[in-house]
């Protein structure tokens, strides 16, 4: 039997920790990077500290930074010599019209990243010129060259996931998981279906933005953060009106955090680790103090009693 803190990653074989860490922000300068407030080091001591804790599954994507993102991740694992798990994405972007992209994107990855294997790689989008089905038969090509252990999507619908799903089967190869925006207040996964298929299937779920960008820490909740320190997403996010109707939520999370003597951070990020095992948030973690809160939300659960507390005042 899995431990709390580990994961099957669909039905791969592969186990991972039941979190992982979203590195989309490292080395980013562009939207995504505004109001950038770390270093390089601050991400290194981030690295450090997801590793002592055993959090050493990382996701990544070849436009994260346009690049740069892989490349700090590799320079990181080799620095720390410690065995790490890669997830990282394929993006299929407009000017690419063929399937065949895909393995040269792959091989671009593993050089940025400086190893000669990825754990799982993902198809980053479902919106492109390229057929869905010849993309499956991409990612059955890289999977039996050797260069990837485990593939999977993110952003698919049910539909679309049931029809990778499918087409990998094919090949038999499973579909190990479907990444796609998943927390206390965007629960669309639970209503459109993905949730249900995943468990259908047996794919995990990995989600991104877990803490909707630290609006589920606390952090933002007087509403006085200055604007120009905030990403355009997050100005939207803070408006007062929304602030207010979060609150209650927020209340909740609070309360429980101080029973159990824990952050309001790590009781979000625990309710998705209770939801379901198959679920595998990926908080991002840019300095010490996220990497060390993050790690601080494994390891233990939430009561039924918590759980359905918790899971009422965000409804």
């Amino acid at each position: 039997m899995l431990q709390l803190d580990s994961r099957q990653l669909g039905a791969t074989g592969i186990v991972v920790p039941a979190m992982g860490i979203g590195t989309w922000s490292w080395g980013d300068t562009g939207f995504w990077g505004y109001g950038k407030n770390y270093t390089r080091e601050d991400v290194n001591s981030a690295f450090k500290a997801c590793m002592d804790a055993g959090l050493n599954f990382f996701d990544t994507a070849e436009i994260y930074g346009n690049g740069e993102s892989e490349r700090i991740l590799g320079e990181c694992i080799r620095a720390d010599g410690r065995p790490a798990i890669i997830a990282t994405k394929f993006a299929p972007l407009p000017t690419r019209f063929s399937a065949s992209t895909l393995l040269d994107a792959l091989d671009a990855s593993l050089e940025r990243l400086g190893v000669s294997s990825i754990d799982l790689y993902q198809i980053h989008w479902p919106y492109t010129f390229i057929n869905q089905q010849r993309l499956m038969d991409a990612l059955a090509r890289a999977v039996r060259s050797g260069k990837v252990r485990a593939v999977g999507v993110s952003n698919y619908n049910a539909s679309l996931m049931r029809r990778a799903h499918a087409r990998l089967a094919r090949h038999g190869i499973s579909l190990a998981s479907n990444q796609v925006h998943y927390s206390l207040l965007h629960r669309k996964p639970e209503k459109n279906g993905v949730l249900d298929a995943c468990r259908e299937l047996n794919v995990s779920l990995i989600a991104y933005s877990p803490l909707e960008q630290g609006f589920l820490t606390g952090k933002y909740r007087s509403g006085n953060i200055p604007k120009a320190a905030l990403s355009p997403v997050r100005r939207l996010m803070s408006r007062p009106a929304r602030l207010r109707k979060i609150e209650p939520l927020l209340q909740t999370l609070e309360s429980i955090a101080q029973e159990r003597g824990k952050t309001i951070a790590q009781v979000a990020l625990n309710w998705l680790l209770t939801k379901d095992d198959l679920i595998i948030p990926i908080p991002g973690a840019k300095n010490l103090r996220q990497a060390t809160e993050n790690a601080g939300a494994i390891g233990w659960r939430l009561t039924e009693e918590e759980f359905a507390r918790i899971d009422k005042a965000a409804q």
